[in-house]
């Protein structure tokens, strides 16, 4: 059950040693980018889970609580702050009856709360964006980071919920919701359009998203060097998100309500 989170992982951390004592569908490993030290996670398949609804890298009890775990490991480290990279290959959150009545939105909400708190803290955030990105998975992995990256490869997407689930939820074809997701960005389940939304730092083309080679592997490494450049010492929020030309709207409606607030 090898995915593209397993893959990149390896590929990105090099010689440095996965760390232990987490459970197997999370792994993390810290490594030099440049002379910047990160701390790099990601969630994978575990076809043993014992809970089932998380066998194929979805974001469950286990993952949740041991992201913010981990996370919250790095902000009580001493010396120089380091930086976390939320690598990304998650297609959903694992809803199910037990994990519901287990509190599964307490443990994502746990995560996210880590990477937000890192964010505040003064430690760099980035997330590459290298398969799915779907969900409440997403919003717990990845979406709190300073600088969101992402392959431009068809296999790459950010969305509420898979097609097949959409088509469900919506009673419509999948051919029906890829018409309208052609004239309705948001809609959409490629890459690009939602680039055009203005929230992607950078979309990375050129490269080989199954089987990177050395030269992929640079790039990226580069492209994430650079966007850990690019946040300021004092960044603390995501106020950059809106400041980008394509979110002129969304500035617009903020500054709205808050004068009628």
């Amino acid at each position: 059950m090898t995915g593209r989170g397993t893959i990149w992982f390896d590929a990105l951390r090099g010689e440095a040693p996965a760390l232990g004592g987490l459970p197997p569908s999370l792994r993390a490993a810290d490594f030099d980018l440049q002379g910047r030290a990160v701390r790099m996670l990601c969630v994978v398949a575990d076809a043993s889970n014992p809970w089932p609804r998380a066998r194929h890298g979805e974001v469950g009890l286990r993952e949740g609580w041991a992201l913010a775990a981990a996370v919250r490991e790095v902000m009580r480290a001493e010396g120089p702050r380091r930086a976390l990279l939320a690598l990304v290959d998650v297609p959903g959150q694992a809803y199910g009856r037990r994990e519901e009545m287990l509190g599964i939105h307490l443990a994502c909400a746990a995560a996210v709360d880590a990477y937000a708190s890192a964010r505040a803290a003064g430690h760099p955030v980035l997330a590459l964006l290298v398969g799915q990105a779907m969900s409440g998975a997403f919003l717990a992995h990845g979406y709190q980071a300073h600088r969101l990256l992402a392959l431009d490869d068809a296999g790459v997407a950010v969305h509420a919920m898979g097609r097949d689930a959409a088509a469900r939820v919506t009673r419509r074809r999948v051919d029906e919701l890829d018409a309208y997701a052609a004239q309705v960005a948001p809609m959409s389940y490629r890459i690009a359009d939602y680039a055009s939304l203005g929230l992607l730092h950078r979309l990375i083309g050129g490269v080989q998203a199954d089987a990177p080679d050395a030269r992929d592997v640079q790039r990226v490494r580069e492209e994430l060097h650079a966007a850990l450049l690019d946040i300021g010492d004092d960044e603390r929020g995501l106020e950059v998100r809106r400041a980008r030309d394509r979110r002129a709207a969304s500035r617009a409606v903020r500054e709205r309500l808050a004068a009628q607030w």
